[in-house]
């Protein structure tokens, strides 16, 4: 059988971390940006970890062994 293709929109996208976490992007942070707070876009652009429900999809389409 051959191996499995991560999906490469996914890996430019999330990261899992060594405790097994996923890393993400935050929403709302590419438009309208005028109206928003520089605190509230500063605490935007840091990495995000995703819903632990998420996890398994997330894991799945990087490829990862540890589910």
């Amino acid at each position: 059988m051959p191996k499995m293709k991560t999906k490469s929109g996914a890996k430019k996208r999330f990261k899992v971390t060594a405790n097994g976490k996923v890393k993400g992007r935050h929403s709302f942070t590419s438009h309208i940006l005028e109206k928003k707070s520089p605190k509230r876009k500063r605490r935007l652009g840091e990495p995000a970890s995703i819903s632990k429900h998420d996890y398994k999809q997330i894991k799945a389409l990087l490829g990862s062994k540890r589910s």
